[in-house]
C-alpha cells in the first residue's frame, strides 16, 4: 500500500492516484449519506406504521425525534472515528464508519412495524438511527480530512467540494428512489412495505463502497500517528481557537442546510400545501442544481479564499432567508417553489462547497480527523439534527414564523465568526504541509 504523504508537484501518475482516490473517498460517502437521508424522506410513508396516533404533523414531530436522535451520536461518533483515523489512518477509519452504516439500513430495511411488535417497534427504529447516527459521525470528519489531504496545492478547494458533491449525491439519490417508487407504487402499496425498499439499496451499496475503499492510499505518516497527542482530546486543546471558530459557523450552516434540503420536502407538503409527488420532484430537480454547484463555488474559494466565501453566506443567508421561507410559505406554483429553493441553495453553497475544507485546514494531521469530526458533529447534532424537530414543533404550537428568525439569528452568528477569523486558506496548516 503507498501512500500520499509527498504533496509535492504532482506528476500525471500522481495526479491520476489523487483523483481516483477522491472518488473512492466520494463512493462511500454518497452511500453513507444515501443511507442516511433514506430515512427522512420515507418518514412519511413509514411514520403511520411506527407511531399510529396522532394527526399528520404529529407523526411527522416523532419521526423527527428519531431522526433527530441519530445526530446526538454525532458527537460520539466524532470523537471515536476522530481518534481512530489520527492514531491509525483515515482509510482504516472510513471503511468501519460504511461497514456501520450498511448494519443499520439493513436492520431498518426489516424491521417490524408497531402493529407487530408494539412499542418495541419505536424502539428499534431508535437504535438504528443511534448506529447510523455513530457512524455519519464518524464519517464526516475523516472523508473531509482525507479528501481535503489528497488534493492538489491550489485546487484544494475545488476537488474537497466533492465531498459536498456526493453528501448531496446521496440525498438526491435518497430522493430519485422515491420519487421512483411513487411513480410505480400505489401509496397503500408504499406505507405497507414499498418504503422498505431504499433501505435494501443503500445497505447493498455500502457494501460495495466498502470494496472501493480498501484501496484508497493512506495520507497519513506513520511518524504522525505515532505522536502522543496524535487522536486525543489533550492535543486537540491546544488548538481550541480553532475549534470554537468551527463550531460558531458550522452551527448556522449545518442548520440551513437542513432547512433547505431535508425539512424543505416536508415543509412543501405540511405547510405550502403541495402534493407529495410533486414536493418530491420540486426537490430532486432543486438538488441536483445544487450538487453541481458545489466544484465552481469550491473554485471560487480558491481564488478569493475561504474567509470572503464563508463572508458572502453569512451575510447572503442572514438578510435573505426570512423573505425565503416567508415566499415558499404561501408558494403555489412548482415552478416558483423550484426557483426560490435554488436561490436559497445558491447562498448555502458558499458555505458547503468548503465545508469540510475550511476545517481540515484550521487543524495540524496529528489531530485533524479528531478536530474536524468532534467540531462539526457536536454543531451539527444540537442545530442541524433538530431543524426538522424545532419547525415542526414551533408549527405545532402557532408560531412557525419564529423558525424563520431562528435560523437567521444562527447564520448571522455564522457570518460573525467568519469576519473574526484568519483566512485558513493563506495561513492554515495545510498550506504549510510538505
Amino acid at each position: 500500500m503507498t501512500d500520499l504523504t509527498d504533496q509535492s508537484v504532482a506528476s500525471a501518475h500522481d495526479t491520476r492516484r489523487r483523483i481516483f482516490a477522491i472518488v473512492g473517498a466520494s463512493s462511500g460517502n454518497l452511500v453513507e449519506w444515501f443511507d442516511f437521508y433514506v430515512y427522512s424522506f420515507t418518514a412519511l410513508y413509514f411514520a403511520p406504521a411506527f407511531f399510529p396516533s396522532g394527526n399528520t404533523t404529529t407523526q411527522l414531530l416523532n419521526t423527527a425525534g428519531v431522526f433527530a436522535a441519530g445526530f446526538l451520536m454525532r458527537p460520539i461518533g466524532g470523537w471515536f472515528f476522530g481518534r481512530l483515523a489520527d492514531k491509525h489512518g483515515r482509510r482504516t477509519a472510513m471503511m468501519i464508519s460504511v461497514f456501520m452504516m450498511c448494519g443499520g439500513s439493513l436492520v431498518i430495511a426489516v424491521l417490524p412495524t408497531y402493529a407487530q411488535i408494539g412499542a418495541l417497534a419505536p424502539a428499534l427504529l431508535l437504535v438504528a438511527r443511534l448506529f447510523q447516527g455513530l457512524s455519519v459521525g464518524g464519517e464526516y470528519g475523516t472523508s473531509a480530512t482525507y479528501m481535503s489531504e489528497v488534493a492538489l496545492k491550489g485546487r484544494r478547494g475545488f476537488f474537497a467540494s466533492f465531498q459536498y458533491v456526493t453528501l448531496i449525491g446521496g440525498q438526491l439519490c435518497a430522493l430519485l428512489v422515491i420519487v421512483i417508487l411513487q411513480q410505480t407504487l400505489s401509496t397503500a402499496e408504499l406505507k405497507e412495505w414499498g418504503w422498505r425498499v431504499p433501505f435494501v439499496i443503500g445497505a447493498g451499496a455500502a457494501l460495495i463502497a466498502l470494496y472501493l475503499r480498501r484501496s484508497l492510499d493512506e495520507t497519513t505518516t506513520a511518524a504522525t500517528r505515532q505522536r502522543k497527542e496524535a487522536g486525543t482530546l489533550r492535543g486537540l486543546w491546544v488548538h481550541k481557537a480553532a475549534f470554537m471558530t468551527v463550531l460558531g459557523f458550522t452551527a448556522g450552516g449545518s442548520l440551513i442546510f437542513y432547512t433547505f434540503t431535508t425539512y424543505m420536502q416536508k415543509y412543501l407538503v405540511n405547510t405550502a400545501g403541495m402534493q407529495t409527488k410533486t414536493a418530491s420532484t420540486v426537490m430532486t430537480a432543486a438538488l441536483f442544481l445544487y450538487m453541481v454547484m458545489q466544484p465552481a463555488f469550491g473554485a471560487l474559494s480558491d481564488r478569493i479564499g475561504r474567509r470572503r466565501s464563508m463572508l458572502c453566506f453569512g451575510f447572503f443567508a442572514t438578510i435573505g432567508t426570512v423573505p425565503l421561507l416567508h415566499a415558499l410559505k404561501d408558494v403555489t406554483s412548482p415552478y416558483a417553489a423550484f426557483g426560490l429553493v435554488v436561490l436559497a441553495l445558491v447562498i448555502v453553497s458558499f458555505y458547503t462547497s468548503i465545508s469540510g475544507l475550511i476545517k481540515a485546514e484550521m487543524f495540524p494531521p496529528e489531530v485533524r480527523a479528531l478536530g474536524v469530526g468532534l467540531s462539526y458533529a457536536v454543531a451539527n447534532a444540537v442545530f442541524g439534527g433538530s431543524a426538522e424537530y424545532v419547525a415542526l414543533w414551533l408549527k405545532s404550537i402557532g408560531v412557525e414564523s419564529m423558525f424563520f428568525w431562528y435560523v437567521t439569528v444562527m447564520c448571522a452568528i455564522a457570518g460573525i465568526v467568519s469576519l473574526r477569523m484568519r483566512d485558513p486558506s493563506t495561513e492554515g496548516y495545510l498550506r504549510h504541509e510538505p
